[in-house]
């Protein structure tokens, strides 16, 4: 039976749609040979390839929580002297990152083979908590709290309402239910302030735990049947 190629490349653990779209469009992916175009179909007997690189499935599903350290990239787009998690973490199935946490940020990163996961996981619609410590260049007050918790007009939208808590005179703790690019950054310069650290410490009822910086794990099975129920709730 035929099926989208960003669907298959999915399912068989490759990378997320969104991610195969991508790579589709640069003209990374070919089919038999030949280059392949956004929508194409594909049989379960054609060759796919990527950068060359024959396309296998993986037999074991897999879900890593890392701790990513400051300086490692996300994306496969990298200076020559960057380091991307996965030649970081150097694990031996393919995995490809849940979303992104950028280069100056450090904390929970999830990784998987499992593209619907990572799918479910990103959908903006599904409004899927991700909880952040961020520390800032001088102190905040309680117009800052405010401000952060109702929306802050950024990238020609003003973001979601969410729950803002001051930890100390410079740290404070954000959950938030939307991914704008580099949204904690942008909401805090918005309202005069710059961020020296942060550090993701839950996605939904994942967390960072005992997990050091540079270390991972596979997500347990009481964390996964909760991540299932949560996901088939959404």
């Amino acid at each position: 039976m035929e099926v989208r190629i960003n669907k298959y490349l999915s399912e068989v653990g490759v990378c997320s749609r969104r991610e195969a779209d991508r790579l589709i469009q640069e003209g990374r992916v070919s089919v038999n040979g030949s280059t392949a175009v956004p929508g194409s179909r594909i049989l379960p007997s054609d060759e796919i390839r990527i950068d060359g690189k024959s396309i296998r499935k993986e037999e074991r599903k897999v879900l890593l929580l890392f701790y990513k350290p400051r300086g490692l990239v996300c994306s496969t787009k990298k200076q020559f002297h960057e380091t991307t998690v996965i030649e970081y973490i150097r694990y031996p199935l393919r995995l490809f990152p849940v979303g992104r946490l950028d280069k100056d940020s450090e904390g929970l990163l999830l990784l998987t083979n499992q593209g619907d996961l990572a799918d479910r996981i990103l959908r903006a619609r599904n409004r899927h908590e991700k909880e952040y410590l961020v520390w800032v260049d001088h102190p905040i007050d309680s117009f800052f709290v405010h401000k952060m918790s109702t929306g802050v007009p950024i990238l020609d939208t003003v973001t979601r309402p969410c729950r803002v808590e001051k930890k100390d005179d410079n740290c404070f703790a954000i959950t938030l239910t939307q991914g704008l690019n580099r949204q904690i950054r942008r909401m805090c310069e918005a309202l005069g302030y710059r961020v020296v650290r942060l550090k993701r410490i839950r996605i939904m009822n994942l967390t960072l735990g005992k997990l050091k910086k540079g270390q991972y794990r596979e997500v347990s099975e009481e964390e996964w049947d909760q991540l299932k129920r949560m996901l088939e709730e959404a």
